[in-house]
């Protein structure tokens, strides 16, 4: 199995670099690959920030992205509902991502982010 970091999931993603995007292409294609949370927080960091991506865009790309066979995540769930708060919320990916751990395993989040604990008590009604 091999891991893809960020930059190799950017240029995936936006095909910016015609040569390495049929490099990375070719490695999903012939690999298991996986992605950890870290490296998607990157990405998302990266297509918001510097991209300026609208957050739907963000989450449409990176569940496309996670539905190619060859792609995996151990935290795909948490990943998925971590793109789904962030898509319609204004926080951090990371703040969406810890909301994630809390909904699917039932995490207790301890923070004194007043955004972060209200979307925690959004999603437990």
């Amino acid at each position: 199995m091999k891991i893809l970091d960020t930059n190799m999931i950017l240029i995936y993603l936006l095909h910016d670099k015609a040569e390495m995007a049929d490099t990375v292409t070719d490695i999903i294609k012939n690999n298991i690959v996986t992605v950890p949370v870290e490296v998607i927080a990157e990405v998302v960091y990266v297509l918001s920030k510097v991209y300026k991506a609208d957050r739907k865009d963000i989450q449409r790309a990176l569940i496309d992205f996670f539905n190619i066979k060859n792609v995996t995540s151990k935290e795909y769930n948490v990943i998925c509902r971590g793109l789904s708060l962030y898509a319609s919320n204004n926080l951090d990916f990371v703040d969406c991502i810890l909301c994630a751990y809390h909904l699917e395993y039932g995490y207790e989040i301890c923070t004194f982010d007043k955004k972060l604990n209200a979307l925690i008590d959004k999603t437990n009604m």
